[in-house]
């Protein structure tokens, strides 16, 4: 079956919410992989037997801050298992990457709190398998003051989605002209971040390739390499690459830190 007949045959809200959309194209060719999917948030099980069902040579591991009524629920099948705890408690977060090691894919659909979001976020990371993929839904949330959420300062408000947002810098970590500079554990493992409708995915993956315009983020150091590679007055690029430009690349940086302090946005 589908996922979009499996999420309507077991009442799941992803299918009102239209996300089967988004998660076919992602998941189809993966179904009949041998895979860890963990699914942060899992309220009465339809979608964790949706993904049973789905990817049935998988486990499906659900993690919820409530006790989950296995029986009660349908939930007694081989490759489920479910944890009690929350998304937010780095011991707990951790203890479970200990038994499972390594996740294919990993599902958000927790508290939808911005902090809870981001912080499950930057612990289960590492434990995402190279070219996994991790689903994040109902970034609605974000606009929601009522979930901890910003209607009224989108761009530099704390939500997940300016914190996803601002994760897109990091797959273009070595075209950023800033010698000062200081790369993330993020820089070089995504390849890539889609934005739908309240729901976001990122997928993991080596992202290594060279800039062609700046060498250890300093286009100062890269044009004097090229100008110098190609013979003529070493001396007068030395002078306008690695002291001019270089000044002047200071200049810009020491306004913009200071800018920064002043409007709280560090």
């Amino acid at each position: 079956m589908t996922l979009k007949n499996l999420f309507i045959k077991h009442k799941s809200d992803k299918y009102s919410h239209q996300y089967y959309k988004v998660y076919e194209k992602y998941l189809d060719k993966l179904k009949k992989k041998k895979l860890n999917i963990l699914e942060i948030g899992v309220s009465d099980g339809s979608s964790m037997k949706a993904w049973s069902e789905y990817f049935t040579n998988s486990k499906i591991i659900g993690i919820d801050i409530k006790k989950i009524d296995i029986k009660k629920n349908k939930l007694n099948k081989k490759n489920i298992s479910i944890h009690c705890g929350s998304q937010s408690d780095k011991k707990f977060l951790h203890l479970l990457i200990k038994k499972y090691k390594k996740f294919d894919i990993i599902i958000d659909d927790g508290s939808h709190f911005p902090k809870d979001v981001i912080k499950s976020f930057r612990i289960l990371f590492n434990s995402l398998k190279v070219n996994g993929i991790y689903f994040i839904e109902d970034t609605q949330t974000s606009y929601n003051h009522y979930f901890g959420g910003n209607a009224f300062d989108l761009k530099f408000a704390k939500t997940h989605m300016n914190f996803f947002k601002n994760l897109t810098d990091t797959i273009n970590y070595r075209e950023i002209a800033n010698p000062f500079y200081l790369q993330s554990g993020y820089d070089g493992h995504i390849k890539n971040i889609s934005f739908f409708n309240n729901m976001v995915v990122v997928q993991k993956g080596v992202n290594n390739l060279k800039s062609n315009l700046v060498l250890n983020n300093s286009y100062e150091n890269k044009r004097y390499n090229t100008k110098v590679s190609r013979g003529g007055g070493k001396l007068l690029y030395f002078f306008k690459y690695k002291i001019f430009f270089n000044l002047y690349t200071l200049i810009l940086f020491s306004i913009n830190f200071l800018k920064k302090i002043i409007l709280f946005r560090y």
